[in-house]
């Protein structure tokens, strides 16, 4: 008669194979604060038409807060870029077949968004001969001296890349929800500490 596995090594195995499935740590920090430094720029960007006039103090506050946000999304994607190619963990996938393809290739797209749309704003910023600064602990010089033409451009191609992850990130939020809540798989937990995961 084969003998039972001891409860702990069944939970360590239990562990392990929960590991495989999920992100690491620092891929989990980078994924989150990725969503809400987009989530505040955008709202932020829009707010500041609203609630303070051109060429007021507030506006011009908000859009200092708004570059420095913008070079911390740039510092926390080139991180998150180096650890997925680097020592980051490559979980299992989550799926399989056309769902999985579909996943990945929003992944790709999101992360070449996210890319542009920095490189969008600072040529922007540039372009209007506004300072790049990160909460006014240094300042980045121009490196491109752009017309008003081409700022102008530049700045409705960084307002419609903004619109567009937008609407990537809501479907690939609403993908997760309907994962977790419809189809009730791991998807979502992939993203969560481990303990919280298995009390969700």
């Amino acid at each position: 008669m084969p003998h039972s596995a001891p409860p702990a090594a069944e939970a360590a195995q239990t562990l392990a194979d929960d590991e495989r499935r999920h992100y690491d740590a620092p891929e989990m920090a980078f994924h989150w604060a990725t969503a809400a430094l987009v989530l505040a720029l955008f709202l932020l960007a829009e707010a500041w038409g609203f609630v303070a006039a051109k060429g007021s103090p507030a506006r011009h506050a908000m859009q200092s807060l708004h570059v420095s946000l913008g070079l911390l999304l740039a510092t926390v994607l080139v991180l998150r870029i180096l650890w997925r190619i680097g020592p980051g963990r490559r979980p299992l996938p989550a799926s399989s077949g056309l769902i999985e393809m579909a996943a990945i290739a929003v992944h790709y797209l999101l992360y070449g968004l996210l890319v542009c749309q920095v490189v969008l704003g600072v040529l922007w910023r540039w372009g209007n001969h506004d300072p790049l600064s990160l909460f006014g602990w240094f300042t980045v010089p121009a490196l491109l001296d752009l017309t008003k033409p081409q700022a102008h451009f530049i700045g409705q191609l960084h307002n419609w890349v903004a619109w567009l992850i937008i609407g990537l990130a809501g479907l690939h939020a609403g993908a997760a929800l309907g994962h977790h809540f419809v189809l009730r798989d791991d998807v979502l937990r992939r993203m969560l500490p481990l303990r919280r995961a298995r009390r969700i």
